[in-house]
């Protein structure tokens, strides 16, 4: 994704019409727009020596907690349970620097940030090159709803009501804290190498039935006839590739170490308690009471930046663990901002973040309610809202 700072799409200067403005802070917006290009020139400038700090203070700890985990599980299985929820914690970090290394924000030069973020995929058992592609997408259309809709993909209101009552259920149930887990595990364990064994052995399926049909066109040309469906283009195919050889060599020499059972039970809680804790974490960031969810024709940037991005108001200790991406309306801003600069500009313009939502921890439960979007009203909205409504 670009770094030039965007624009607002749909209307000039996301001029709002004057039904808006007396339920949307109308100038806060104006003055952001005015004040970004300073905001991202003395902020945006990334710091190798705190990017390294990052990188080592994730790495160096999970492969301590890893030792720990080896030495004590003859001792006790107690200690080992112990272990799960920090290893989850630094995985969870490791993602968040992944995404940082995506943005190309974490050190100053390219070169750095890919490697950085090969090492924290490998971690976090995602292929980064390929997820930052399409999360690169969903900052380019931030509040914009007809476009991405998020991990949960948010339902609108008549897209809700045309589902049956069990379909209704479950659709709640889905979005809930409970089944974050599970998804957490599909989204970090399951899906990034299934995606990539099913879409290898469908590409050497392809060829080998294009040779035998067409002997005599050359093997390379039909390897480039094949229509992927997991990946764009070759280098997103490498990236996969070297992220899941890297990965399974990794799961064959821990589960050498340590046995077979004893990685895995500590490796799937882990990853998945902190792809659960991620997903709700991203979910809470766009998904709460009333924030702003456009369609195309009269989205603005700046306004899903502001209105549609929350703050969220955690302890100390996990704004660590999470990289200060809390400060989510600050990042939406300028992807360029580095994770360890957010919390000082969040404070410098202070004064210009009126808009912006902040969601305590004792709200999110309430938060993950609200998964519905609400096309006429601009807005999403919890179950219980739409209940009242009809």
């Amino acid at each position: 994704m670009s770094r030039s700072w965007p624009i607002c799409y749909g209307r000039p200067l996301c001029t709002i019409t004057a039904s808006l403005e007396a339920s949307s802070p109308v100038p806060s917006i104006d003055r952001i727009k005015q004040r970004k290009r300073e905001i991202i020139s003395r902020y945006s400038t990334p710091d190798n020596l705190k990017g390294l700090t990052q990188l080592l203070t994730t790495v160096l700890p999970i492969a301590g907690l890893w030792w720990v985990t080896v030495r004590t599980a003859s001792v006790s299985v107690w200690l080992t349970v112990l272990v799960v929820p920090l290893l989850a914690l630094f995985t969870l970090r490791a993602f968040a620097l992944m995404h940082d290394c995506g943005h190309f924000s974490l050190f100053r030069s390219r070169f750095f940030n890919r490697l950085g973020g090969f090492v924290f995929g490998v971690l976090a058992g995602m292929p980064q090159f390929v997820w930052a592609q399409n999360h690169n997408f969903h900052h380019a259309h931030n509040g914009d709803w007809s476009k991405y809709r998020g991990p949960y993909t948010t339902l609108s209101v008549e897209e809700y009501a045309a589902l049956s009552e069990s379909g209704q259920r479950m659709y709640r149930r889905k979005c809930s804290m409970l089944t974050a887990p599970l998804a957490g595990f599909i989204y970090l364990v399951f899906n990034p190498r299934y995606t990539w064994l099913k879409g290898t052995v469908q590409w050497v399926i392809h060829v080998v039935r294009s040779k035998l049909r067409e002997p005599g066109i050359a093997v390379r040309v039909h390897v480039a006839s094949f229509k992927p469906r997991y990946w764009k283009n070759a280098s997103e195919y490498r990236h996969m590739t070297w992220n899941n050889i890297a990965l399974l060599t990794i799961w064959a020499v821990m589960s050498w170490v340590c046995g077979a059972g004893l990685f895995f039970a500590v490796y799937v809680a882990s990853v998945s308690l902190a792809g659960g804790g991620g997903i709700l974490l991203f979910t809470v960031q766009h998904n709460f009471e009333h924030s702003y969810a456009s369609e195309t024709h009269d989205w603005c940037y700046d306004r899903g930046a502001i209105e549609g991005t929350s703050h969220l108001i955690l302890p100390a200790w996990l704004n660590w663990f999470t990289v200060d991406i809390a400060y989510h309306h600050i990042h939406h801003l300028s992807v360029a901002i580095p994770n360890y600069r957010l919390a000082a500009c969040h404070r410098e313009y202070a004064d210009l973040m009126g808009a912006v939502r902040r969601v305590t921890l004792a709200e999110v439960p309430s938060a993950l309610q609200c998964i519905l979007w609400d096309r006429l009203g601009r807005r999403i909205i919890s179950v219980a809202e739409y209940q009242h409504q009809h």
